[in-house]
């Protein structure tokens, strides 16, 4: 199964990014998808999570900014990301569980300017 992230790039603080992360295989009976991100020398981290009932989960830091969804017909996770700020620059990864085993995205960069 490949994963592939798209849709980073620069934006002012406020300003918002939508990411995609389109799997080459069904997402239907997948369990989790989620993004994650990561900065130089800290550990990569959950971001928000959409699990195969569609129940959504988010990291405290992305609540009230941050939306995922699915789209399983085009085997696409999305990530709606509003009122971005800084701290929000990261590499972000799109990752998914298929048959209990678990794939990850090549990463796209976000880049919050102030």
């Amino acid at each position: 199964v490949q994963l592939q992230a798209s849709g980073g790039g620069l934006v002012q603080a406020g300003g918002s990014l939508r990411l995609s992360c389109v799997a080459s295989a069904s997402i239907i009976s997948v369990n989790f998808m989620g993004w994650f991100r990561q900065v130089p020398g800290k550990q990569r981290e959950l971001v928000a999570a959409i699990l195969s009932g569609g129940n959504p989960v988010y990291a405290d830091s992305a609540k009230g900014r941050f939306s995922v969804s699915r789209d399983n017909a085009k085997n696409t996770m999305y990530l709606q990301m509003n009122s971005l700020k800084p701290e929000d620059t990261a590499v972000y990864y799109c990752n998914g569980v298929f048959r209990g085993r678990s794939y990850w995205g090549q990463g796209t960069l976000v880049t919050v300017s102030s």
